[in-house]
């Protein structure tokens, strides 16, 4: 049977993020660029520690206005992003050493995330902020991305290990990408819709998509937004599920340690 880790995007002071790390197996704690940071940041990593969760960071383009949401790709050159993502990123690393944890990877958020999946040079500018912070502080990182992406390939041809993820409570297009937060219908709501999604996912790697049609779909990491309605519940109900059918819900850095 499979081994899943069930992951969740937290310190973004807006959701229940104690609960839903009483239920996840890693964290991806935002950076301060879309949200979080400083005291905030701190106090998230400290609560992962006392739950053993894995820790990861989750940096952005820094705009806070828009939650990180809206790509700022035009407004970058690859050196002046990686110095940027790489401030976000050793920031992360040093509330997990002062909270006597170690950071185990890195997960682009919003825009940057969906601009990483698609184009070269926001690529290239992720992976070399990550290999760099990883050689600073000595921890072989690995990247969670989409399946299939540009970020992928970018990370397979460095030595940045690439983990694949899917969301539980998102709807997918046929080609594989995330339909837009803007359509409706974006955003699953309902935990047994979730709980539906994550069990193809995690069982058969395939997911429905918002057409109708199924497409394969293959990831070590499943995710639950800490934005998201109702996201602890979700999670817990996604968790139980799985183990139910018999699959391993344990932390990348445990399984592949």
């Amino acid at each position: 049977m499979p081994i899943i880790d069930l992951n969740a995007d937290v310190g973004e002071e807006c959701g229940d993020d104690a609960t839903l790390l009483d239920v996840v197996t890693s964290a991806n704690v935002a950076a301060g660029g879309h949200a979080g940071g400083d005291e905030v940041l701190r106090s998230t990593v400290q609560q992962c520690a006392r739950r053993h969760v894995a820790v990861g960071a989750h940096p952005s383009y820094p705009d806070r206005r828009n939650f990180g949401r809206l790509s700022m790709k035009s407004e970058y050159d690859v050196t002046h992003l990686t110095d940027v993502l790489r401030h976000q990123i050793r920031a992360v690393a040093a509330a997990c050493s002062a909270a006597g944890t170690s950071l185990t990877h890195v997960k682009a958020h919003g825009a940057l995330y969906h601009d990483a999946a698609s184009d070269d040079a926001i690529a290239e500018s992720f992976i070399s902020a990550v290999a760099k912070v990883a050689t600073e502080i000595g921890s072989n990182l690995y990247v969670t991305g989409a399946a299939g992406s540009r970020l992928q390939d970018v990370a397979e041809a460095s030595t940045v290990r690439f983990v694949a993820e899917a969301f539980v409570d998102r709807a997918y297009n046929a080609d594989g990408t995330l339909v837009p937060r803007s359509q409706a219908g974006s955003v699953h709501e309902d935990p047994p819709v979730a709980v539906s999604q994550a069990l193809s996912i995690a069982l058969n790697r395939q997911v429905d998509t918002i057409d109708g049609t199924v497409i394969d779909l293959a990831a070590r990491t499943l995710c639950v937004h800490g934005d998201s309605p109702e996201a602890a519940v979700m999670a817990g109900a996604v968790r139980t599920e799985l183990i139910a059918r018999g699959v391993t819900i344990a932390p990348i850095a445990d399984v592949d340690a």
